[in-house]
């Protein structure tokens, strides 16, 4: 089979749901050994929390809220690296891995930067702090950063990611948050509530990362084995970036800096097939929007359902997915289709 130039998009924060990916449970082999993997991984790390995990993945009613950092992180974690195992088996090497907030340490774990159990540890050790931090929230504001600095509050609410030229995504404490949701909206700014419990990529949470740095820095770490772009500074992760404690440390503070990484991608190399490898479809509606792609150079296809759905929705997609990967990568390369 021809193989196009993929780029792997792990989401993250907000597109998480119930028994997001889990019609591919038991039906998708390398998914659900890989699921079984993560699940496992957070099991070794105390307490039996894969075990509650998975009861609250499979669970149309889980115990706890998925909007909550003990739940939508390490499930976002697991559905987006177990999804990444399942095309890695199907496609092989893929050209680039790009995640947004927890979707890059999904993709640092698969081009084994740490190991599956290291990360498990330190995502649950990160949840486990900022856990304590007070509730807060984020909005998505259609509007481009530049123009939302006026409504910004120091030390509370921030730019929490930069999606794309007009979608702008802030966060910080629930009043302060929702105050400047009222005034947005009174100025004519179209704005939607983020599904999230915590304040993330805010400043708000920099008192709950202390003491992260030295996990990290105790963690044995290596070099990208696939290309990982960052979501957070230009370029990609290097060796070197790759262990400096305090990048992965300062991720749960820092703004997701998404579309600036996509797009110098995308303007580097034509025939990209653009995969959102996580549940939803909100990166894939941002790289829509991306010039290339907007002109046929580029492409984008997403691996699961806009949202949720039953399990054959989730096993149709999947499948329509693949066979789009290899139809339009041999459209976007100029060779048939096979």
């Amino acid at each position: 089979m021809d193989v196009p130039a993929i780029l792997l998009m792990f989401p993250g924060q907000g597109s998480q749901h119930a028994r997001m990916a889990a019609g591919l449970y038991g039906s998708e082999p390398v998914f659900t050994a890989a699921m079984d993997e993560v699940l496992a991984a957070y099991d070794a790390a105390g307490d039996c929390e894969g075990q509650r995990l998975r009861a609250d993945w499979l669970s149309d009613r889980p115990a706890v809220p998925l909007d909550h950092v003990t739940r939508s992180q390490p499930l976002l974690f697991a559905v987006d690296y177990a999804l990444g195992r399942m095309v890695l088996a199907t496609t092989g090497r893929p050209w680039a891995l790009l995640g947004h907030s927890v979707g890059e340490m999904a993709g640092a774990a698969l081009a084994g930067v740490f190991t599956l159990r290291d990360a498990a540890c330190l995502l649950l050790d990160r949840v486990r702090r900022l856990a304590q931090a007070p509730p807060g929230g984020m909005l998505a504001v259609a509007a481009g950063e530049d123009v939302l600095g006026p409504y910004l509050v120091e030390g509370e609410v921030a730019v929490a990611a930069v999606n794309s030229p007009r979608q702008t995504i802030l966060a910080g404490p629930v009043a302060p948050l929702a105050a400047v949701a009222r005034a947005l909206r009174e100025a004519g700014l179209t704005c939607r509530e983020v599904p999230s419990l915590t304040a993330f990529h805010s400043p708000v949470l920099a008192p709950y990362t202390t003491g992260a740095a030295e996990r990290f820095a105790s963690t044995r770490v290596a070099a990208p084995s696939i290309p990982l772009r960052s979501g957070y500074r230009p370029g990609a992760v290097t060796g070197r970036l790759a262990a400096d404690p305090s990048y992965w440390a300062g991720h749960p503070v820092e703004t997701v800096r998404f579309w600036p990484a996509l797009d110098a991608m995308l303007r580097s190399r034509t025939g990209v097939v653009c995969l959102e490898t996580g549940p939803g479809q909100g990166l894939s509606t941002v790289a829509r929007r991306h010039p290339t792609v907007r002109s046929g150079r580029n492409a984008v296809v997403s691996l699961l359902p806009p949202r949720a759905g039953t399990a054959e929705m989730d096993r149709t997609s999947v499948a329509a997915a693949l066979t789009a990967v290899r139809e339009r990568g041999a459209v976007l390369s100029g060779r048939p289709g096979r």
